[in-house]
């Protein structure tokens, strides 16, 4: 899901999930599986020491600077073990069958579903004016 003051980060992340969609269908042809793994918030120190945050220029403190203080406070309280979503990994890889897509940790499942709840209702919200640039049917 993509987040204020992450654009760039959310859209490289999309651009590999979109090649993977692509990959996935072009190599099941040779026999090649793909599978997407959606991590949530794992202890890596992705947002700490190892990480530079600049908070940016003050105008853009309620977006850019917000980001980076929600990193540096969520460091030492993601939920995920690495140690275990790499056990995962490995059993992926050993699966005749991987799933196309997998979720890694409880709080990557909540936001996949809640964003995927949203969609949905979005989709049925604006059903009429989504399907009326159809060709009107002939008789």
């Amino acid at each position: 899901m993509g987040a204020p003051g992450r654009a760039a980060y959310s859209a490289a992340k999309w651009g590999v999930e979109g090649f993977s969609e692509s990959l996935a269908r072009e190599m099941s042809l040779v026999g090649v599986r793909v599978t997407v793994v959606e991590p949530g918030g794992f202890g890596t120190d992705f947002a700490g020491a190892s990480t530079r945050l600049n908070e940016g220029r003050p105008e853009y403190d309620a977006v850019v600077g917000a980001s980076a203080r929600a990193q540096r406070a969520y460091e030492g309280r993601q939920p995920g073990d690495p140690a275990r979503a790499g056990q995962v990994i490995l059993k992926l890889a050993a699966m005749q069958r991987p799933p196309f897509r997998l979720a890694l940790g409880s709080d990557a499942v909540e936001h996949i579903a809640s964003a995927d709840r949203d969609r949905l209702a979005a989709l049925e919200q604006w059903r009429t004016l989504s399907v009326s640039t159809d060709f009107p049917p002939t008789t």
